[in-house]
């Protein structure tokens, strides 16, 4: 075993027994390469990447191509869900040559930490030969090599912010959203939902935005196709139809066949995308599957502590999504009688719809249209799709499992958390509160050092400090559970850590926050993440929960700040809004306006439900019931001794109410 036995990262200890010499990010491998004047190859991926197994397979794991490597280089191993800081530099370095991005991320840099080659996936031949090339070259070509380095790193060093902030223009918000929308609406796949292209990501904030959007304009079409790709998502391979959950991405247009792993971050905001879908439409189907991902993620994804590991493996015995697939015969011979109409359902055939005669599960047909077809009514039709799902399941889960990845990263099981209060606002099932709070209680005393987050633990916590993403979500995920529970504790946590990570992150400068806190090891350069990707900019999080936090403890220098951050960047939201789809949840916030929503009194919960089961995008709840020192809450009394509700905006409120329908009424119409 190598070196990498002692790591506590699961893809790190996936690489321990190569023969290739890795070395941890760290003083050893970067003095080393120093000392004996060695370009570094740094190999950065994570454990549930397909094709990082592929080359490890392939490439790590073959004694020649390690000696090339061992002699030639110093090698370093990085877990980008560890070290997403290191990922990003050399991520964008590597785009910066022309190469499409990916995993595994393969860098060459100089003993300077300077990159100044690197790509994806390589096959063996392709991978000695460049071993071979570069090696040659950093010896005979050194000065060509420096130049191309230096002129990398000074792309490193250049701020987005400084490239793309722009003084705000003043225009409607009706004339900001149309823009937003047009943009988005001429990219929309009308028949299979989501974004015309291949591969196909869900990215969910661009379908929340959508339906804010919604709820401002009463925008039909807007509405029809988020419902659209909810529909075709929920209905398509890229979802679980056994065991629930999503999978990270489907590989074709239509949402059939998925890149069979499942990753925490995507099931996460899917659990908010599906319940605010449901809110609006009361569609009971997007109910069933938020509570499958629920389910699946209590049966798979939950340590006893309550902490929520990172993701599953695609593979299973070495082939990609052998797990999930089932042959005609497997159903005739579990399902009886009811095969060959589950068959029907889910698109099963005897000659398999996928690979090697084996069904990937998927729904062409609603179950409206799929029961006009076939002879049987509603009610018994769902016990037998039930039924079949539990046996199923039961016989999955004799098959050997794919990898879990039972890292424990902070920023994931916050989002997690998000997505489970937003479940428990919509539907009211205590199940939901239940876990989110329980998770909280597992990053308190797991991954909090007073107001210090560290980014993960596996059987204990990482040395690695926390990062601008492990903050933002963790004070939003404070926020929202104030906000369902009134427990006034979560509002001072969330209070104290923007505190923190104003004095440990922010830039004054430039008005945005670093992705590492001002403390943090100096790489050759220190990024402000600006951009959404699947999962969205760190940034953007952070000025929703300036601007939230600002509204509900009445500090206007956070919302000053918040609307700061977020106008700047007016320009490049009306633009480009796949790239910036939370900053343009953001925007439309803080051009709108949120309402402040204030419940006192014994049974404010029971108003509390009544007004959250509907969807109020534009509003933050406080509550207390008995007295509270909160600002907007302190002078707000009981009308005849009954529980009231006040529905406020920049703190002028409109006359009290005491039920839940015309407080709803007020939020609505505001």
């Amino acid at each position: 075993m190598n070196r990498l036995r002692h790591s506590t990262s699961p893809y790190l200890l996936q690489h321990a027994h190569n023969p290739v010499d890795w070395f941890e990010w760290g003083h050893e491998a970067l003095e080393k390469a120093r000392q004996e004047d060695k370009p570094i190859l740094v190999s950065i991926g994570y454990s549930s990447c397909h094709w990082c197994h592929v080359m490890e397979r392939e490439s790590f794991e073959n004694h020649d191509i390690a000696q090339v490597m061992n002699e030639h280089f110093v090698c370093i191993k990085v877990d980008r869900e560890e070290r997403p800081d290191i990922d990003q530099i050399y991520m964008d370095a590597v785009q910066a040559l022309g190469v499409n991005g990916g995993w595994p991320l393969n860098v060459f840099l100089t003993p300077e930490q300077k990159p100044f080659f690197g790509g994806t996936y390589f096959s063996p031949a392709a991978w000695v030969q460049i071993l071979t090339n570069i090696n040659r070259a950093f010896q005979a070509n050194r000065k060509e090599i420096e130049s191309t380095a230096t002129e990398l790193s000074l792309h490193l060093l250049r701020s987005d912010v400084a490239r793309f902030k722009q003084e705000p223009v003043d225009t409607a918000l009706g004339t900001d959203l149309e823009d937003i929308y047009k943009k988005l609406a001429v990219r929309f796949d009308t028949k299979w939902g989501g974004m015309d292209r291949a591969p196909k990501f869900v990215m969910p904030a661009v379908w929340q935005w959508l339906l804010r959007h919604y709820n401002i304009t009463q925008h039909e079409r807007a509405l029809h196709q988020v419902i659209l790709t909810l529909k075709k998502v929920g209905m398509g391979g890229i979802y679980d139809q056994v065991g629930g959950g999503f999978a990270r991405y489907s590989v074709d247009g239509e949402w059939f066949a998925p890149h069979f792993e499942k990753m925490l971050y995507d099931n996460a905001q899917l659990m908010t995308l599906y319940a605010e879908a449901y809110a609006i439409t009361r569609d009971e189907e997007f109910k069933t599957v938020v509570y499958e991902t629920f389910e699946w993620m209590q049966r798979e994804m939950t340590s006893e502590a309550g902490g929520f590991y990172s993701a599953l493996d695609a593979d299973s015995e070495g082939i990609e999504g052998k797990y999930y697939v089932w042959t005609k015969s497997e159903l005739d011979s579990l399902l009886k009688e009811n095969a060959e109409l589950i068959a029907a359902y889910y698109n099963v055939t005897p000659d398999g719809n996928w690979e090697h005669g084996n069904n990937i599960l998927t729904r062409l047909h609603t179950d409206k249209i799929f029961l006009n077809t076939h002879p049987v009514d509603e009610q018994s039709w769902k016990s037998i799709v039930k039924r079949s799902k539990q046996i199923l399941l039961h016989e999955r889960e004799k098959r050997i499992k794919p990898g879990l990845d039972d890292k424990i990263i902070t920023a994931w099981n916050a989002m997690m958390i998000v997505g489970l209060t937003d479940a428990y606002r919509i539907f009211n099932d205590s199940i939901f509160l239940k876990a989110a709070e329980k998770n909280m209680r597992f990053l308190e005393n797991e991954l909090m050092e007073g107001t210090k987050l560290y980014r993960s633990f596996k059987g204990s916590r990482s040395k690695v400090e926390g990062f601008l993403d492990d903050y933002a979500y963790v004070i939003q995920a404070y926020l929202k559970l104030y906000q369902v529970t009134f427990q006034e504790y979560w509002l001072n946590r969330a209070s104290l850590l923007l505190e923190f990570t104003l004095d440990k992150y922010f830039d004054e400068t430039e008005g945005y926050f670093f992705y590492t806190g001002h403390d943090a090891e100096g790489l050759i350069a220190r990024k402000k993440e600006i951009f959404d990707n699947v999962i969205p900019s760190s940034n953007a999080i952070m000025a929703q929960n300036l601007y939230h936090l600002g509204v509900i403890l009445d500090r206007d220098d956070w919302k000053m700040k918040a609307i700061a951050m977020t106008t700047s960047f007016a320009h490049l939201i009306k633009g480009e809004p796949n790239y910036m789809a939370y900053w343009a949840m953001v925007y439309t916030e803080i051009r709108k306006g949120m309402a402040e929503v204030v419940i006192t009194g014994e049974t404010l919960h029971e108003l509390r439900s009544g007004i959250q089961t509907s969807f109020h995008p534009f509003a933050l709840y406080m509550g207390t019931k008995t007295t509270s020192n909160l600002p907007l809450v302190t002078d707000k009394t009981l009308v005849n001794g009954r529980t009231t509700v006040y529905v406020c905006r920049n703190k002028t409120c409109l006359l009290p109410v005491q039920t839940a329908e015309e407080a709803s009424q007020m939020i609505a119409t505001q």
